[in-house]
């Protein structure tokens, strides 16, 4: 699903932006910046639970202040790629030029900061929190962060995702599923090598154990024999020692298991990759091999049993058809 807002350079410019802003992202406080009367064009993309926008605006700030943040607007990160012109974010302490080709995460769930200095246009992906296999405290480390498309993994992830926002037009069908987790899974590719090199010889021994036992359970999320003595024996821990890493958090180890494997899943069902395996068949993919359980559980979280869920998928795309 796709549609596009243009606002006319005349007065009331500004505030129509700021009602579509409001309206199809999170709310914002938007102002014109250097005298520049406002004039902008927004497009947006929408692939299940991730919104793609194409932006292109006058000079103006934007400001996610805390008054504005509330729990009914749900959490969710966003990818920015500046496409032209400048830009500068803040978050969490950091501030960030970024220029055409560099990515950036941030989080709509605290307070940011972005100004653009000048006529710009940017590609911005938003998505919820739980699509990213990382822990949250762990993301609020690479928040307003450059990853220049020159260097690194920039070289090959950036242009990707530049090809992404001139293509907006064609995430139609149930194969942009695919596509779109596709540029998430290198998101998370990114940060993950980013979070490493921070971490360095002098690494805090705690943070480098939640990290290990993070990627041991996804790595063994398919396993229905997956439990926290076993997560416990296998890096030589009490499950004492291992449900205080998962508590600073909030959360048990198992919800954390259960919460990645319900997103896998999810995820699987609305691939056409699997169109024709039964759900069940996706779920014991994930180590849920008990039908009935798994069926109550999806529907709990997601608010629609699996069965229906896929079914809306199929209605909508025509057999998976593009």
């Amino acid at each position: 699903m796709s549609h596009a807002i243009d606002t006319p350079n005349a007065p009331f410019a500004l505030d129509a932006w700021r009602a579509a802003v409001a309206h199809t992202v999170v709310p914002l406080r938007i102002d014109e910046l250097g005298g520049v009367a406002f004039h902008g064009h927004l497009a947006r993309t929408v692939v299940g639970n991730v919104s793609l926008f194409e932006i292109a605006a006058t000079p103006h700030v934007v400001r996610r202040t805390p008054e504005l943040i509330s729990d009914c607007d749900g959490q969710f990160y966003k990818l920015s790629l500046q496409l032209a012109g400048s830009a500068v974010l803040e978050q969490d302490g950091r501030s960030v030029g970024l220029h055409p080709g560099d990515l950036a995460i941030y989080d709509t769930h605290r307070p940011y900061t972005l100004t653009f200095p000048e006529r710009n246009q940017a590609m911005v992906i938003m998505f919820p929190h739980e699509l990213v296999d990382l822990p949250r405290d762990e993301v609020a480390r690479v928040t307003a962060t450059r990853f220049p498309r020159g260097t690194g993994l920039g070289r090959v992830i950036n242009p990707f995702f530049v090809e992404l926002g001139r293509n907006m037009d064609q995430l139609s069908g149930s194969h942009a599923s695919r596509l779109v987790h596709s540029a998430l899974d290198l998101l998370v590719t990114m940060l993950s090598q980013e979070l490493h090199r921070r971490r360095g010889p002098g690494a805090n021994p705690a943070r480098s154990l939640a990290r290990e036992v993070r990627e041991y359970i996804l790595e063994h999320l398919g396993e229905h024999d997956l439990t926290p003595s076993s997560i416990a024996r296998a890096h030589y821990i009490s499950t004492r020692h291992l449900y205080t890493i998962f508590s600073a958090e909030g959360q048990t180890v198992s919800m954390w298991i259960r919460s990645r494997r319900l997103e896998h899943i999810r995820r699987d069902l609305a691939d056409p990759l699997f169109a024709d395996r039964p759900v069940s068949w996706v779920a014991a993919r994930w180590g849920l091999h008990d039908a009935a359980h798994f069926s109550r559980l999806f529907k709990a979280e997601f608010r629609e049993s699996p069965t229906a869920y896929r079914e809306r998928l199929l209605d909508e795309h025509g057999r998976w058809a593009l």
